[in-house]
């Protein structure tokens, strides 16, 4: 693999590295009443088409900082790590119909409402989408219907009893591309699945939940591979497995 491309893969380690940082920082740090925290990340692994990125550690100094997660400071993130990955993208002209999507995410993000407000959440997955259709519709609304699937093998939710760690799967993605413009295309998406962690989330509840989202995104265009970048809307409970059933709503910006 090209210098280059190293370059672009350890920049993404680093993006996603900040993100588990900002959505949990008191489990990265370790502080004394005189000192700034250290932040120590290790065995970070990179698995992609069969090849495996040995281990970088990676160590940052960060203020140790009091108060709740806000959104702002997630955008923050993935706008940072679109300014940087973005111009390195090589991607396609767009889906087509007939064609197939390979997509490898991350993302996180922060509970919205009552008693689940202070609850973060970050993941990571797998999709594989078919573009079922050729354009249709008017104007700006013109555009392809696509259907896919997601596999989730990490899916963390840090909750103040502790963390809760998962495994999801979304069995349906339905997706609308719109017709790119300037190698850029928009797109929108609901979907919805399962989620199974080793402890109760919300704590009391349930380890066994069910999904449902909706989001809007961008692809940015190249030549060989595609990025994007999308805020999630992403809602979490039992259906009723247990009671009570009070759920997580989240608010979530995937890369």
């Amino acid at each position: 693999m090209q210098t280059q491309a190293w370059h672009y893969y350890w920049t993404a380690i680093a993006v996603v590295a900040w993100m588990v940082d900002i959505l949990e920082p008191e489990r990265w740090v370790k502080s004394s009443p005189r000192m700034h925290g250290v932040v120590r990340l290790d065995d970070i692994f990179v698995e992609s088409c069969g090849i495996v990125v040995a281990r970088e550690a990676c160590c940052a100094r960060v203020l140790l900082v009091s108060g709740r997660l806000t959104v702002t400071r997630v955008l923050a993130t993935v706008l940072l790590g679109v300014v940087l990955l973005a111009p390195a993208a090589r991607a396609q002209s767009g889906p087509e119909a007939g064609g197939h999507e390979l997509q490898l995410w991350t993302g996180g993000g922060h509970g919205i409402n009552g008693s689940a407000s202070d609850t973060g959440v970050w993941n990571v997955g797998a999709r594989y989408g078919w573009v079922l259709t050729d354009p249709a519709g008017p104007g700006p609304l013109r555009g392809r219907f696509e259907y896919a699937v997601d596999v989730v093998p990490v899916f963390w939710v840090f909750q103040r009893t502790g963390t809760a760690y998962g495994f999801g799967l979304n069995p349906f993605a339905l997706k609308w591309n719109f017709v790119p413009h300037h190698n850029v295309a928009p797109y929108f998406d609901i979907g919805g699945g399962t989620l199974f962690t080793n402890h109760q989330a919300p704590p009391g509840t349930s380890r066994v939940n069910f999904t449902t989202s909706g989001a809007i995104g961008v692809h940015f265009l190249q030549s060989k591979y595609n990025w994007n970048a999308e805020v999630r809307f992403m809602h979490i409970s039992n259906a009723g497995l247990s009671t009570p059933n009070p759920g997580i709503n989240t608010i979530q910006v995937r890369i």
